[in-house]
């Protein structure tokens, strides 16, 4: 984190639920700073905030976000518990950490003059971003909305309609309202997923032809009711809204479509770039 940026962390860490076991740890090393040990021991003097938070986002990448501890991430580094509390007060300092250094690692594109192309450039960013780091969606809700550097992906992203007459309170609405899209469409994205797995799962016993013949019969099924005639026609049309091979182009519609309404509202000037 940039030095400038040390200070904006402290709202957030004021903010945070009391962590009673990390408040005791912090107060022991008070009490070893009042007798004279004024810098970290040698082990913890030899990490760092940011190698203590890169192991804990590889570590949530490859298990959850759930097997990330302080003694889970201590025991990667092969360091004592004691030694990741001189450079983070808690667990819950951790997770704003890594949030926060995610999208920093993934800035949106800078500024180019055409305010579309930049969105969808963010959009893309973000989609990406949680995709490569998937139990992000589960804490995201229940986080600090920025920190330090995402602040300036916000700020970036107000950049892109410098010049074209929108006030900074559209300006963010905006923002807000493509990066809704974009969770709700990962959100999409991550249930398909487990559909296919699960779907795989179910079907594993198969060959091609039994997996072809029990989709059939099911297809047939929900014809024969009469109940559902449009989603008959989808069946015979042999479309699948989930396939995997369309995922890429029903985001990219989706994009395009609220980006040409939002064109649409701030004018055709701005639709332009």
């Amino acid at each position: 984190m940039d030095t400038d940026d040390e200070d904006l962390w402290v709202p957030f860490l004021a903010a945070r639920p009391r962590d009673k076991r990390a408040e005791r740890l912090r107060t022991h090393l008070r009490e070893d700073e009042r007798r004279g040990q004024r810098h970290p021991p040698r082990r913890a003097a030899a990490l760092s905030r940011d190698e203590i938070v890169r192991v804990a986002i590889r570590v949530a990448d490859a298990e959850g976000a759930d097997a990330v501890t302080m003694r889970r991430i201590a025991r990667e580094l092969n360091a004592g518990t004691m030694s990741l509390y001189w450079h983070i007060v808690s667990k819950e300092e951790l997770l704003d950490l890594m949030l926060d250094t995610i999208q920093g690692d993934r800035e949106n594109p800078e500024p180019s003059g055409d305010w579309r192309r930049d969105m969808q450039g963010a959009a893309r960013t973000i989609r990406e971003s949680l995709h490569e780091h998937p139990w992000m969606m589960d804490f995201i809700g229940g986080r600090p909305p920025v920190g330090p550097r995402s602040l300036r992906n916000v700020e970036r992203t107000l950049a892109y309609f410098d010049g074209l007459g929108v006030d900074m309170r559209l300006a963010i609405d905006i923002s807000t309202t493509v990066g809704t899209y974009v969770m709700g469409a990962v959100l999409r994205e991550v249930q398909e997923r487990n559909s296919e797995t699960y779907m795989e799962q179910m079907l594993a016993d198969l060959t091609e032809a039994e997996r072809e013949k029990a989709v059939g019969e099911f297809t047939a099924r929900v014809q024969a009711t009469g109940r559902y005639p449009h989603l008959a026609q989808l069946m015979s049309a042999g479309y699948d809204p989930d396939a995997a091979e369309t995922r890429d182009a029903r985001f990219e519609f989706g994009l395009d479509w609220l980006l040409d309404g939002i064109a649409a509202r701030i004018g055709s000037s701005a639709g332009d770039g």
